[in-house]
C-alpha cells in the first residue's frame, strides 16, 4: 500500500503525519479517511480550488489532470508546476509527499 506523507501544515497536520492510501482513491478522500481535514468546498466535484496540495515527490505517478483541473488550478493560490486538485489526483502504486498551501480561495471560510 502506498504511502502519503503529508508535509507539516499549522491547521490540519501541525505536526506533519504518514499515511497509507490505498490504490485508486483521490489523494483528498485518503487524508479525509485518516482524520486530516482537508478543505473540499464543492464536495470533490472539481469545481474550486479549496482541496489543491503540492505533490513535492510522485508527481508523476498520478493521473494526468484534466483540462477542468487545470484551468481551476490557475486560479488557485501558491500554484506551482506540480499543484493538484487533491480530489481529482488518484492515488497509485508510489508514494507521495504532498504540502497543503497556507492559504485558499473559500469565501464561505473566509465570512464573506
Amino acid at each position: 500500500m502506498p504511502q502519503i506523507i503529508i508535509l507539516p501544515h499549522v491547521e490540519y497536520c501541525p505536526e506533519g503525519t504518514v499515511i497509507e492510501a490505498e490504490t485508486g482513491v483521490s489523494v483528498c478522500d485518503a487524508l479525509l479517511t485518516h482524520g486530516i481535514a482537508i478543505e473540499h468546498a464543492c464536495e470533490k466535484s472539481c469545481a474550486c480550488t479549496t482541496c489543491h496540495v503540492i505533490v513535492r515527490e510522485g508527481f508523476d505517478s498520478l493521473n494526468e489532470a484534466e483540462e477542468k483541473e487545470e484551468d481551476l488550478l490557475d486560479k488557485a493560490w501558491g500554484l506551482e508546476p506540480n499543484s493538484r486538485l487533491s480530489c481529482q489526483a488518484i492515488v497509485d502504486e508510489a508514494d507521495l509527499t504532498i504540502e497543503i498551501p497556507k492559504y485558499t480561495i473559500n469565501h464561505a471560510k473566509e465570512g464573506h
